[in-house]
């Protein structure tokens, strides 16, 4: 079998280390992938310290994947050596369920995770983009344009579709109001495709810090949240609010700034329940959602148009080694805005 260069945490209160581990034999209609860059997700650090009690170890985290094609399987008819390929958040699906949906594959079951799963045989382990190759069916491999770098492209392939599937969905764009709660690694790539989309864009951040970065990617108005006259000022203000904030935030204070028929949605995943009052929703008709992702198609669709558009992520690349002080430093929001590991570093 394919032997594969990793980062794998071993224990949830353990440091990333050093892993060498085995890939799967490549089938007719796999892509390999020669790793370059990979993105580093909040999510990853929430599985790699198993805050949501479900981390299988070891682990190879990183579903930010992002690289060139060194081999191809005899089926396979997409990709070619040398193309420019990304791995986003699942390497597999169920392609023969009665239930699935190329447009909704992500909420289907069956859904395979670049790591922290098992591959469809139940038992071999998936690993993530910590690592310097990987093999992927061609059906989840996607193309990047050739305007976007890999590594300021990587995190598109998490952070970018997040914020583009519910921006999507809700029907952001020319004349309605969008508010991005959270100006991280999710909210400045939030900022960038609503504005993109012709839509009227504010920041709802805790201070004015990332302000000038705010109205630069996009923002027409930015407003800190640790001032009380926030939710003053703009209530009954947004069609639609994104919330990507991990930590949990008084949910009702800013379903109070939707107007009649609006809608908040939840991209970001606190570790505890959040409490939402019903009249919260009730008197302005208001929904709360949540939303997770992409499914490959849209991805592919996302990918474009950011091309089309010259967007990437904000990053900070970093060598492998220094992984786990930039976990630390995800979780003090000490990045602007990305980190993305230079593979080259292994």
């Amino acid at each position: 079998m394919p032997i594969a260069k990793g980062y794998a945490a071993t224990d949830a209160s353990k440091p990333l280390t050093p892993f060498t581990f085995d890939r799967r034999e490549p089938n007719e209609d796999d892509v390999v992938i020669s790793i370059q860059y990979c993105g580093v997700c909040h999510s990853d650090i929430h599985q790699a310290r198993n805050e949501w009690g479900n981390s299988v170890f070891p682990m190879v985290p990183g579903h930010e994947v992002a690289g060139t094609v060194s081999a191809v399987g005899a089926k396979v008819t997409k990709f070619k050596v040398g193309d420019r390929v990304g791995v986003g958040c699942f390497v597999d699906s169920c392609t023969t369920c009665a239930t699935r949906d190329l447009d909704y594959e992500h909420y289907m079951p069956g859904l395979v995770g670049t790591y922290n799963a098992f591959e469809a045989d139940g038992t071999t382990p998936t690993h993530g983009g910590y690592s310097d190759s990987i093999v992927v069916k061609e059906g989840y491999v996607l193309s990047f344009p050739d305007n976007i770098p890999l590594d300021a492209g990587a995190p598109l392939l998490c952070a970018g579709i997040t914020l583009y599937s519910p921006l999507r969905h809700w029907n952001a764009g020319p004349g309605k109001k969008v508010a991005i709660v959270g100006m991280g690694g999710l909210g400045h790539m939030g900022v960038k495709l609503a504005s993109a989309m012709g839509a009227d864009v504010t920041v709802l951040s805790q201070s004015l810090s990332k302000k000038d970065d705010g109205l630069k990617f996009g923002a027409k108005q930015y407003y800190a949240t640790s001032d009380a006259e926030t939710f003053t000022k703009l209530a009954g203000s947004f069609d639609l609010i994104i919330n990507t904030v991990g930590t949990a935030i008084d949910w009702n204070a800013y379903l109070g700034l939707l107007k009649f028929d609006g809608s908040m949605v939840v991209v970001g995943a606190p570790e505890h329940a959040v409490p939402v009052h019903a009249f919260s929703l009730i008197p302005g008709r208001r929904s709360l959602s949540g939303s997770m992702i992409g499914s490959i198609k849209e991805t592919q669709e996302m990918l474009d148009f950011c091309g089309e558009h010259g967007i990437t992520a904000e990053i900070e690349t970093i060598n492998i080694q220094d992984i786990n002080e930039a976990f630390d430093r995800v979780v003090k929001s000490d990045v602007r805005y990305r980190f993305v590991i230079d593979i080259a570093s292994l």
